[in-house]
């Protein structure tokens, strides 16, 4: 399982690595130390908490978005026979993209791996990271 840096971590929530350092300390979110000795979040509860803190209103939240491109985690994965739904936690966005299970099989995805839903129009595509 991926995990993050405490900076990743943040980049994918939307916040600064002070603010996701002092959710950290807090407890709010569960950090280990991996090899080298860097706190680390385990890939699917930093796409628990992602997905909690988009429905709080925690002033905290930065609540700014890049133009057609957005940066998040993987929360969800739902394979059909031959389609499939991705659903993806930029910040304050849920975005959901429905593809086919081929795709989502050849690009690995899973809940906790870092994406980037691009949006052009009314469609949204994954792209690996």
């Amino acid at each position: 399982m991926q995990s993050y840096t405490i900076g990743q971590a943040a980049r994918l929530l939307g916040v600064s690595p002070d603010t996701a350092r002092r959710w950290a300390d807090a407890g709010r979110i569960t950090t280990h130390r991996d090899e080298s000795g860097r706190r680390v979040i385990d890939g699917r509860d930093l796409a628990a908490f992602s997905v909690h803190l988009a429905g709080t209103d925690d002033e905290e939240t930065s609540y700014t978005s890049v133009r057609n491109a957005f940066p998040g985690i993987v929360t969800a994965v739902k394979l059909g026979d031959v389609a499939a739904q991705v659903e993806i936690q930029a910040g304050p966005h849920r975005l959901v993209s429905l593809l086919t299970r081929e795709a989502v099989e050849e690009l690995g995805l899973e809940v906790g791996m870092e994406a980037t839903a691009r949006v052009k129009s009314t469609n949204v595509h994954i792209d690996r990271a």
